[in-house]
């Protein structure tokens, strides 16, 4: 079994985020999708108090190299119910040639300690309806869907629009 190594990012890392966003639109058959640039992402990750936050995954090979095997994008907001903090799980997404290792579970326990450690009342994330090997390993793990709830969204120009009328 590979050596594997999970660490923070930082805003040095900005463009290999970016890479793993466009490969994890890529899997999701939405390549066209991702506007973020290297640089949106790098001024994300800086600050005492970055908007967004990352875990890297590498697996380092047996002829010493490391290649990035997976990523966790998350941020915190706050719930109005509990007056807690919480964590949302933007992205996780693992490389097909890595997957079936156990790094997903890795990786997701890594991100639930996070939260743990932040005194977070609990973490979410979603996954596309399509996405059943995501949804099942989800619910291996001990994840519960959200019953009677209904994601919505605002893109951008709706958003705009609605705002302005």
């Amino acid at each position: 079994m590979p050596k594997i190594s999970i660490r923070p990012a930082t805003e040095a890392d900005a463009d290999l985020v970016l890479w793993f966003i466009q490969e994890f639109a890529l899997y999701g058959n939405k390549p066209n999708d991702v506007t973020a640039t290297s640089e949106q992402l790098r001024q994300a990750l800086a600050g005492p108090v970055p908007r967004i936050h990352a875990l890297l995954v590498h697996i380092k090979t047996d002829d010493g190299e490391e290649k990035p095997a997976a990523f966790s994008l998350y941020f915190y907001n706050l719930s109005g119910w509990t007056g807690q903090p919480s964590l949302y799980m933007e992205d996780m997404f693992v490389c097909s040639e890595y997957r079936r290792m156990g790094i997903g579970k890795l990786l997701l326990k890594q991100v639930a300690g996070i939260a743990v450690e932040k005194g977070c009342a609990g973490m979410g994330w979603r996954a596309r309806n399509s996405n059943t090997p995501a949804i099942d390993f989800y619910k291996n793990v001990g994840a519960k869907e959200i019953n009677g709830f209904t994601g919505f969204s605002l893109d951008k120009k709706t958003m705009q629009d609605f705002a302005s009328t």
